[in-house]
């Protein structure tokens, strides 16, 4: 691996780290993240001298702020992964080697947020809950005992002789009141959660108890992080002793050699599908607190520790149908049904029912012999999304996409190598993805207008297009009559969020006309050199390619559209509604930055990330979070890591907060 390499995959892993850490909202599974964690320590150990206090496999991942900052009295650690059941026996042989009397406890490993849990002794002699804090940084996290205090798992007092006690668990959410939130959301047309943990996470940050009640966020208690030594010592002991006086702790066993500790990792891969909660792996502590410190993991990991990471669960399927719908672009989607081969059911994975997955296009289908009666093996891509991953048995045939679309009956057109496209851009089944694409929160952000409502004002004869919406204020008696929206006040809060989109601006009106390859992004771009949609309707394929990151293809889509007549009377029709066609005048505008593509990395001494990206884009610059050569500017801040090195390897003119702001202001 080359240093550029190296360097690129730093970045690519703090893009996915604040994802999962920041975001609550992960792009890869937890394998594969893994993975390239594992493929960067294998370059550090070849490369040390590449390693920087900043490497994702030094620093324990940054969290956002939500609450008071606390600083951890005990430091909250990550635990180093190991990916195979020879390392958990080597790491174990060598703590028996220096300890013969060292035993283990092998432990779920809770997949939810973590926390710590103080407790000090009151009057009446008992410990009481005092403070919930987050794990942050490791070192300085979050007070969040607002929140703690409703889960029905915390318990409020704990009978115990001490002054004070520390404990720390993992904030989870079960699989029940995950799918029971799912489908409130379903019911209400709005966006589903990818996963409990992400939920849970998200729904603890939110500092609002009423909202953490009602979802039903449990707790698990797996660590005493601080307490008189007579707790503190013998781990297993100290769990004990907390679940005898009613506090929740994770599954253990007590081992004392490899043989056990493995036997026990398969112990808990056997109970994984039958759990109500997600569990991401085991883990292997040393038993005797004392001895732990003679077995460091780095400053990330706390010592004494690690994790076995399970393989990703699989399931022999059986394909039972393959269902044939139509995307908002038009481009035809493949979806496969199927059971459990050895039970007959759903295939059970990662405690979740599994019934389908996604098909992606006639390539991917031919590639995998995928048919009618063929069995494939599934699993799930971060615990999430349900993969095929190979063929067991071929089908008698392959499946074949039919020669006319199975919404409208038009036909079907290839319009590259692997995509299959409805001709028809009337299509009932683009009209329900392009309105509610349209109303959708990245676009006109009409709130409360969900897939389900759409799909019956279409139904009903109320929406041919997007532009119809703006007239259903006309019909409003009827359609709280018939009660196709809801009641009277239901109805009248659309109508009116519908009626204040009229103010957004034209990039997101731009957005939601679903051009193709047109996203926020772009549409961004393409307002901000031609201003009015009127202008680009009119647009030559060069005015169009001279925008940044425009090229044919694109240019294309848009000529193509404004073509169509439908797509001028709609054009006409927004404007004599009243929205917004060109862009709003901004006094703070300037083309002072324009032509440069500038990156920004490490802390600046007064502005935020978002701070600073919203002033290079108001003066003509495009902000992006990747070096590469076509980066003209790199704005370097404190701790700013690998993107100043390959800055610097690049040639790359690089500035600080002080040089940005004078380019902008001279």
């Amino acid at each position: 691996m080359t240093k550029a390499e190296y360097d690129n995959l730093c970045d690519e892993l703090r893009y996915h780290m604040n994802l999962y850490y920041n975001e609550d909202e992960p792009e890869i599974s937890d394998y594969e993240y893994d993975m390239l964690m594992q493929k960067l320590k294998s370059a550090e150990k070849e490369h040390p001298e590449w390693i920087t206090p900043d490497s994702p496999s030094q620093k324990v991942e940054f969290k956002r702020e939500a609450g008071i900052k606390v600083t951890h009295d005990v430091p909250m650690l990550s635990i180093e992964d190991v990916f195979t059941k020879e390392d958990v026996c080597s790491w174990v042989d060598k703590v028996k080697r220096m300890h013969k009397d060292c035993t283990f406890s092998v432990e779920t490993k809770i997949d939810g947020l973590s926390a710590t849990f103080r407790y000090r002794k009151k009057d009446d002699g008992k410990l009481h809950f005092d403070l919930c804090e987050t794990r942050g940084d490791g070192l300085v996290g979050e007070d969040v005992t607002v929140n703690a205090k409703v889960l029905s798992d915390v318990k409020k007092t704990i009978d115990l002789p001490f002054d004070s006690l520390q404990i720390r668990g993992e904030i989870y959410m079960t699989h029940e009141d995950f799918e029971k939130y799912n489908e409130e959301q379903e019911k209400a047309g709005k966006k589903q959660a990818a996963n409990p943990r992400n939920l849970a996470a998200g729904t603890f940050k939110l500092l609002d108890p009423k909202v953490v009640k009602k979802r039903g966020l449990r707790l698990f208690v797996f660590n005493v992080q601080d307490a008189p030594a007579e707790l503190k010592n013998n781990h297993i002991n100290a769990l004990d002793l907390l679940e005898s006086k009613g506090v929740p702790v994770v599954w253990h066993k007590i081992c004392s050699t490899s043989e056990e500790v493995v036997n026990a990792i398969d112990e808990i891969a056997d109970m994984r599908s039958s759990l109500g909660y997600d569990i991401d792996g085991a883990v292997v502590k040393i038993n005797e607190t004392i001895y732990r410190d003679d077995f460091p993991a780095g400053s990330k990991y706390s010592s004494g520790h690690i994790a076995y990471k399970y393989p990703p669960e699989e399931r022999d399927v059986v394909m039972d149908d393959i269902i044939v719908d139509v995307g908002r672009t038009g481009k035809l989607t493949f979806t496969g049904i199927f059971h459990d081969r050895e039970t007959g059911k759903t295939a059970k994975l990662c405690g979740t029912n599994v019934s389908k997955a996604t098909l992606h296009n006639q390539e991917y289908i031919n590639e995998m012999s995928i048919g009618i009666g063929g069995t494939y093996k599934v699993f799930k891509s971060g615990e999430i999304i349900p993969k095929l991953n190979g063929c067991v048995e071929k089908p008698k045939e392959v499946f074949k996409a039919p020669d006319r679309c199975p919404i409208c009956g038009s036909h079907l057109i290839r319009e590259n190598a692997v995509d299959i496209v409805c001709e028809n851009p009337y299509c009932q089944a683009q009209t329900l993805r392009n309105i509610a694409y349209f109303t959708s929160i990245n676009c006109m952000n009409i709130l409360g207008l969900g897939e389900s409502i759409i799909d019956s004002l279409i139904k009903a004869g109320y929406l041919k297009n997007y532009a119809d919406l703006y007239i259903l204020k006309d019909h409003r008696d009827e359609l709280i009559e018939k009660g196709i929206i809801g009641k009277a006040d239901y109805t009248d809060k659309i109508l009116k969020s519908i009626e204040d989109s009229k103010s957004n601006d034209a990039v997101a009106l731009l957005t939601g006309l679903a051009i193709r390859n047109v996203g926020k992004g772009a549409a961004k771009d393409i307002m901000k050199h031609f201003h009015d949609i009127r202008t680009l309707m009119n647009a030559t394929k060069e005015e169009l390619t001279s925008v940044n990151d425009i090229g044919e293809t694109t240019a294309n889509c848009i000529i193509e559209f404004f073509n169509d007549q439908n797509a001028k009377d709609i054009i006409d029709r927004f404007e004599s509604y009243g929205l917004n066609l060109a862009m709003k005048e901004d006094e703070n505008f300037s083309e002072k930055l324009n032509g440069l593509t500038i990156v920004v990395t490490g802390t600046l001494p007064t502005l935020g990330r978002k701070e600073v990206q919203e002033l290079i884009e108001k003066n003509g610059g495009k902000c992006t979070g990747s070096v590469s050569k076509k980066t003209s500017l790199l704005v370097a801040g404190e701790a700013a890591g690998s993107k100043l090195t390959k800055a610097q390897t690049l040639g790359i003119k690089i500035i600080d907060e002080a040089e940005l702001l004078r380019m902008i202001n001279e």
